[in-house]
């Protein structure tokens, strides 16, 4: 038998099985190469990450890595009324505050502030950790009272402490209560001798930090197993044994992360320094104790010595990072425990 001619479409082409026009692979042989698929997508995302981080770089290198290098050239010159480099002193300004008496002095008062602020802060921080994490109901509610403080303004409270509490009136809150045990009121701020000003200080500083470390302990407590309990309790351990065997050991990282955190925090201690003792009821034409910051900040802004306060402001950066990698090379900071 004779087969039937082939026939072609009006374009010229051959049907495929269907009677419709081969085309792609058929009418080529093969699949075509493909454009990547993978390459503007991948532009676009890039895109998209530039735009988005691109405000917060530019702003984090304006507003604090040029500041900083506009800082350290201040504090090589001789910039009295002026942010601008004028005439070049090198190190004088260093020299100069090293020499100085009342630096030195603000140096000593936060050195013995902080060896005091630290541990103490510390202990009460751990323990009230221990006694929150004990209770069974109302940790949640327990934990967010102890919290609220941090979230407050250091120049509020301190603002609160002067005015309401220690105002050294007889109505105030701190007088009234020592009224009510025989004694006679005090002017907390004023008293230099015994200096009961540091009471005002320190029962400040740990109302508006203790809460914050607490809950940082808490988290590190939370995260030790109960099995290391039960197997110590099976053993006979309880009380002391437990806390000394057990719980510090295992807190040792949440311990030295606070206790870096509680060094920092304390050196640069200024608000409460500043605003219990800058004007008001505290009625003192000076302070009698003034932290490194208090001393540039008027160096800086009242006296408008820029250079100098530059140059105290690296030297208190270098005593913060020289403490801190000490502690960290006591403690094994950041080491591998591999």
């Amino acid at each position: 038998m004779l087969s039937a001619p082939e026939t072609t479409g009006p374009s010229g082409r051959r049907p495929g099985p269907s009677g419709r026009p081969a085309t792609g692979a058929a009418r080529t042989g093969g699949p075509r190469p493909g454009r990547s698929r993978t390459a503007r997508p991948r532009a676009g995302g890039l895109l998209a990450f530039a735009l988005l981080t691109a405000p917060m770089l530019i702003g984090l290198g304006v507003f604090k890595y040029v500041a900083i290098g506009w800082s350290f050239l201040l504090s090589l010159s001789d910039a009295r009324g002026t942010i601008a480099p004028s005439r070049w002193v090198g190190l004088d300004n260093y020299r100069s505050l090293l020499s100085d008496g009342t630096f030195r002095g603000s140096l000593t008062q936060i050195l013995l502030f902080t060896a005091f602020i630290v541990p103490v802060t510390f202990a009460a921080s751990l323990g009230l950790a221990l006694l929150v994490h004990r209770i069974r109901r109302g940790r949640a509610v327990l934990r967010t009272v102890f919290l609220i403080p941090a979230a407050v303004s250091y120049v509020a409270a301190s603002l609160l402490w002067k005015m309401c509490l220690f105002n050294g009136l007889p109505s105030g809150i701190a007088n009234t209560l020592g009224g009510w045990f025989g004694m006679d009121p005090v002017p907390w701020l004023q008293t230099t001798t015994p200096p009961l000003y540091w009471i005002v200080l320190v029962s400040l500083r740990l109302w508006l930090q203790v809460g914050f470390y607490m809950v940082l302990f808490l988290a590190g407590l939370q995260g030790i197993p109960k099995e290391l309990y039960e197997a110590a309790a099976l053993d006979g351990a309880t009380g002391l044994r437990l806390l000394r065997r057990i719980t510090l050991p295992m807190l040792r990282g949440t311990s030295v992360a606070v206790l870096m955190l509680l060094f920092i925090a304390a050196f640069q201690a200024f608000d409460e320094f500043y605003n219990l003792f800058n004007s008001g009821l505290s009625g003192t034409g000076s302070a009698p104790v003034q932290t490194p910051l208090v001393y540039l900040y008027n160096t800086a802004m009242g006296s408008q010595d820029y250079g100098l306060g530059s140059a105290g402001a690296f030297l208190l950066t270098a005593l913060i990072v020289g403490v801190t990698l000490i502690q960290g090379r006591f403690t094994g900071f950041g080491r591998s425990e591999g």
